[in-house]
């Protein structure tokens, strides 16, 4: 018998004996992490429970392959979340987000609904489980009374959209998620100094970590004219420059990367059932990775001064109806980040209210939400925000020329020049 042939046959075996140990180790690992992660998502039913009770009074689908994802980002203040406010742990929504993934996935919009805007929020079952009746209030009391559910109904008696999953995000997670990816850069216009949110920025390209990047996107009493209208604009253009940063394949082809942002993101989101799964969560992150970052576009809901209370928002018709429609038919919506593709009123100087500060303003005053209730019984809320009544800096005609609407695209990112 030939030894050599003999140890080489020996060897083989050992070798392939050794690659499967290795293989199944990696498999178990693998597994391991895909359980991990998996597990994270937390699954929403309750609100799902709540939407199939009115199921024949929601809008249907018009554009079949289409998705509509309401993302709402949530400033209850319990948990580790109290160091940004003293409100006994309720939840709001204070920023909320339609996104609508076109049928051919090679579009996506963003459509900001801010949460002064006055509208009429359904019958809600409240978190004590009684039944509100229909009213007029601001947006972000369909939140802070009902939950997901009612802010899902508010926004599809709005819009007319049929709003196919929900993802609900808080301050932790976000901050996590941005430090996940290593941080984001983005372009300060002007110097910040806000005690309130813990936040000194200079002016020019920054870039910013989890908790720098929450301040950023909710200061506003000490920039502009302390309205939501900045706020939005700066919310908008840095999830822009984030979505960019994750198309990147500095993370999404980086193991070493993409394995803490994803354990970072799952454990932020609370969704429906139909995403509470880590393959329906990639599903959805793949068909919004596949859109170009030129074609991610962010806008606001055509909106002007409240009639009844300067201090709030409403929207501005037809344009509004025309933006929805847009989104419901998976027609094409263009952005221009230049302002005059839209008209803005100029200020007026017997329109301006000086208010008192908003309760809810971000930098945490800490106090309770003002829930939309009108004394005078005009459906505004009687404590001011302490913004400008005229409407400054608001899109006020909301569609311009063409059908063009004031926002930006993931391919804005950084200073202009820079």
């Amino acid at each position: 018998m030939n030894i050599a042939h003999v140890l080489r046959r020996h060897w083989v075996r050992w070798a392939a004996f050794g690659l499967a140990v290795v293989l199944l180790a990696l498999t178990a690992v693998v597994w391991g992490f895909y359980r991990k992660l998996d597990r994270n998502i937390t699954e929403d039913t309750s609100a799902a429970a709540e939407l199939r009770k009115y199921d024949r009074e929601r809008p249907s689908s018009v554009a079949k392959g289409a998705q509509n994802i309401l993302l709402i980002g949530s400033d209850s203040r319990a948990g580790k979340n109290k160091e940004y406010g003293r409100d006994g742990g309720t939840q709001r929504s204070d920023t909320t987000i339609l996104l609508h993934v076109s049928r051919d996935r090679k579009r996506a919009t963003a459509v900001s609904v801010p949460r002064d805007l006055m509208v009429t929020i359904p019958p809600c079952r409240g978190a004590d489980g009684k039944r509100g009746n229909e009213r007029l209030a601001q947006f972000n009391w369909a939140f802070e009374s009902g939950g997901t559910a009612c802010t899902v109904r508010t926004v599809e008696k709005m819009t007319n959209v049929r709003i196919d999953h929900y993802v609900v995000v808080d301050f932790e997670g976000f901050k996590k998620m941005v430090d996940a990816v290593g941080g984001v850069k983005v372009c300060v216009e002007r110097p910040i100094d806000d005690k309130d949110a813990h936040l000194k920025l200079a002016a020019g390209d920054q870039k910013l970590d989890g908790e720098e990047a929450l301040g950023y996107v909710r200061v506003r009493k000490t920039l502009g004219d302390g309205s939501d209208t900045d706020r939005i604009d700066r919310q908008q253009k840095f999830l822009a420059a984030l979505v960019s940063k994750m198309s990147g394949g500095d993370v999404l082809y980086n193991p070493g990367k993409l394995y803490p942002v994803l354990d970072a993101a799952t454990s932020a989101l609370t969704t429906d059932p139909g995403l509470a799964s880590l393959r329906d969560l990639y599903g959805m992150v793949r068909d919004v990775r596949s859109v170009p970052t030129k074609d991610v576009r962010f806008l606001t809901v055509p909106r002007e001064a409240y009639a009844a209370d300067p201090n709030r928002d409403q929207l501005v018709q037809p344009a509004a109806e025309r933006l929805f429609a847009q989104l419901r038919n998976d027609s094409p919506v263009r952005v221009d980040p230049d302002p005059s593709a839209s008209a803005s009123p100029a200020p007026s100087a017997s329109a301006r209210v000086s208010g008192k500060p908003d309760r809810t303003e971000a930098g945490g005053e800490g106090a309770e939400a003002a829930p939309g209730r009108d004394p005078a019984g005009t459906g505004g809320d009687a404590a001011g925000t302490g913004r400008d009544g005229a409407g400054t800096g608001r899109d006020a005609a909301g569609a311009g020329n063409g059908g063009h609407y004031r926002g930006t695209t993931a391919a804005d990112a950084g200073c202009s020049g820079a």
